[in-house]
């Protein structure tokens, strides 16, 4: 009875907050789509190495859909102990997973783990930084094999939004000499994230 009544308020709570004439939402979205692709575009902040330059095809983004901003329930894990998370290098960086999160897409929930990267807190400008790394069913195909990330901040609440539209690839999925944490396999997601970017 309880997860359904979580299931019921976390659905009102969407429809109530997100539409796709919320004008607000697309231009936030639709910003941070242009400062990513001017990133690469940008010579003096580009991550890509010369030779990735010749082959880059540009950032891709799937339409701006409300349905992938989700209000999720947000779930501290106090007590857990830092890990070494495997990159795409072969190297580790140490994590330590600081929440989950439960949210719901057509009405059917799904977990993902938040982590803090330990090296990053150092900084006081990433004191309050979140990461989700994960992998769904477009990865491979119509996205990045290796997923894809969602950077968040610390919450005051026990809920956060995830705007899956702000889902991005790591920079290893277009250039070599980066190592990029590779999304833990709790983080996968059984179905199709059809938002964010896409190759």
């Amino acid at each position: 009875m309880k997860q359904v009544l979580f299931i019921l308020t976390i659905a009102l709570i969407q429809l109530k907050s997100f539409s796709q004439s919320d004008t607000a939402f697309v231009n936030d979205t639709k910003r941070f789509e242009s400062e990513l692709k001017a990133e690469y575009d940008n010579p003096s902040t580009s991550p890509l190495s010369p030779k990735a330059k010749k082959n880059f095809k540009g950032i891709h983004f799937y339409p701006v859909d409300a349905k992938y901003a989700v209000n999720a329930k947000f779930i501290r894990t106090p007590n857990e102990k830092s890990f070494q998370m495997s990159t795409s290098s072969g190297m580790r960086k140490t994590y330590v997973k600081y929440a989950e999160v439960i949210f719901m897409l057509d009405n059917k929930s799904y977990k993902l783990n938040i982590y803090q990267s330990l090296e990053l807190i150092k900084s006081s400008e990433y004191k309050d930084y979140l990461f989700i790394p994960f992998t769904d069913a477009t990865s491979g195909n119509e996205t990045y094999e290796g997923g894809r990330y969602i950077d968040l901040n610390i919450p005051q609440s026990d809920h956060i939004v995830i705007n899956f539209n702000k889902a991005y690839n790591p920079y290893c999925a277009y250039t070599d000499g980066y190592n990029c944490p590779i999304p833990p396999a709790e983080n996968t997601l059984p179905i199709k994230i059809e938002a964010g970017v896409k190759f």
